[in-house]
């Protein structure tokens, strides 16, 4: 079992560029199965644009932000691909209710669809779920590789 030595007081740059590119590979299917859906549009809206291609563009940006957010703190857990699974899955889920179930809602002038849950956001939680597990497991042997 190989330790990890994790301080706060030096940024995990490594960490942060490889959740980077982890977040580009989970947010590629992610978005594909939004754009399936119709969804992109609305997040295009996030900067005043209501336009498919926009949404995917403004996706992809969200998806390497929260990805390198994933690679800062990934390196404190064990790195094997059960602890990467269950966090990928958690990790998921997490920003389901951050970014689809609250975020999205305030700012987009809706807050009275905050925790409001159809069956759009279920499809959104798949999405979800399907986006951190790209980040989590794709994380996993880049880390280990530039190890």
């Amino acid at each position: 079992m190989t330790t990890t030595t994790f301080s706060l007081n030096k940024l995990n740059l490594r960490g942060l560029w490889l959740g980077a590119i982890a977040g580009i590979i989970g947010g590629i299917p992610f978005g594909m199965l939004m754009g399936m859906m119709g969804m992109l549009p609305m997040v295009g809206m996030l900067v005043r644009v209501e336009d498919a291609f926009v949404g995917f563009g403004v996706h992809m940006v969200i998806s390497i932000v929260t990805g390198a957010m994933y690679g800062f703190f990934a390196p404190l857990l064990p790195q094997n691909w059960r602890t990467a699974f269950f966090a990928g899955m958690i990790y998921g889920v997490a920003w389901w209710v951050l970014g689809a179930l609250v975020l999205m809602p305030i700012l987009l002038g809706m807050p009275q669809m905050v925790f409001m849950i159809g069956e759009m956001q279920w499809f959104s939680l798949m999405g979800h779920i399907i986006f951190g597990l790209g980040i989590s497991l794709s994380f996993l042997p880049m880390y280990r590789r530039a190890g």
